[in-house]
């Protein structure tokens, strides 16, 4: 039997609302800490720690690989500067993805910060 309401119209059911599982700070942070280590030691750092963090932390699993994937196309396109610096054009082709590589990991550092699940522009994907 249907409960009605003050104007005698049948009550329409409320729908439910599922709670959005909230971030810690600490996945947050080391999210952020993904990307910020791939400007320092290149695919290293966020080897190790998504290989620490990917079975406990979703999101740490998520951005590592991420930075992971972006840093190995970082080296790679080092190593094709490096091969190509004899024609010049190499030279290029290392200060765009020095820049890159800078630009890109520091908004992926904020977008990790926020909660937020960055995707690189440009990048291989090869961990998945």
């Amino acid at each position: 039997m249907e409960q009605q309401n003050q104007s005698g119209q049948p009550e329409q059911a409320k729908p439910v609302e599922t709670p959005i599982p909230q971030l810690s700070n600490d996945d947050k942070n080391l999210g952020m800490l993904c990307h910020l280590l791939g400007l320092f030691t290149s695919f290293l750092g966020p080897l190790v720690l998504w290989l620490i963090k990917k079975d406990t932390m979703p999101y740490v699993d998520y951005h590592g690989k991420e930075s992971l994937n972006f840093q190995i196309t970082i080296a790679i396109a080092y190593i094709i500067g490096g091969v190509t610096a004899l024609i010049c054009i190499g030279y290029i082709v290392i200060l765009a993805a020095w820049l890159g590589n800078i630009i890109f990991s520091i908004i992926a550092c904020i977008a990790a910060s926020k909660g937020e699940y960055y995707k690189y522009p440009v990048c291989l994907r090869l961990v998945k």
